[in-house]
């Protein structure tokens, strides 16, 4: 099922949907079409964003309660949530150079291989994520006869065989990806 809609509250669960896809679309939209949404939405909010973990993983480690009952901390406190935000934060912030042309880097013919270093990295965050689904469900399975696991943030996952498979098959589309120097920047004139 791809939405699970129920109850006395489904108008208000489909209405926050597509209250947040909207606000996606917006955003989206803002920080593609200006320099000044791009660094808004990908270098000062990220900056920020960094400075708010770091100091709810400080007051966590210290035993604070409010740190330690944060929705962050509670519910994005795996590697995987902070490897995939992180790496699609510095792909935005490198198309952006690309886009602009900013510095030597948007101007040096080496950096246009930049997407495709950054869709590599990001197929290998998610391989290592199926390994190590892989991994946990075959340990599940040796101590308590199922597959399923329970993640850092209170998922229950089913691990097995199909996520090596997986992973196998995001590290050959890596070594498949071509046209890595065919990268430019296009601007419709009107």
């Amino acid at each position: 099922m791809l939405f699970q809609i129920y109850g006395s509250q489904s108008g208000w669960q489909l209405f926050g949907w597509v209250l947040v896809f909207a606000c996606l679309i917006i955003t989206n939209e803002i920080a593609r079409r200006s320099k000044a949404g791009g660094l808004f939405f990908f270098v000062i909010l990220p900056v920020a964003l960094t400075i708010y973990f770091t100091a709810i993983y400080i007051g966590a480690a210290h035993g604070q309660a409010w740190a330690l009952h944060n929705q962050t901390y509670v519910h994005m406190n795996s590697w995987f949530h902070y490897a995939k935000l992180y790496a699609a934060t510095f792909g935005c912030i490198g198309f952006m150079i690309l886009k602009y042309h900013w510095g030597k880097l948007g101007k040096a013919y080496w950096f246009k291989c930049f997407p495709f270093v950054i869709v590599a990295i990001n197929i290998f965050i998610a391989v290592g994520s199926d390994f190590e689904s892989a991994i946990r469900g075959m340990n599940a399975l040796q101590t308590t006869g199922s597959q399923w696991w329970l993640s850092s943030e209170g998922i229950w996952l089913y691990g097995g065989w199909w996520n090596v498979l997986n992973g196998i098959a995001g590290i050959i589309n890596v070594f498949c990806m071509t046209g890595w120097w065919g990268i430019y920047s296009f601007k419709e004139r009107g």
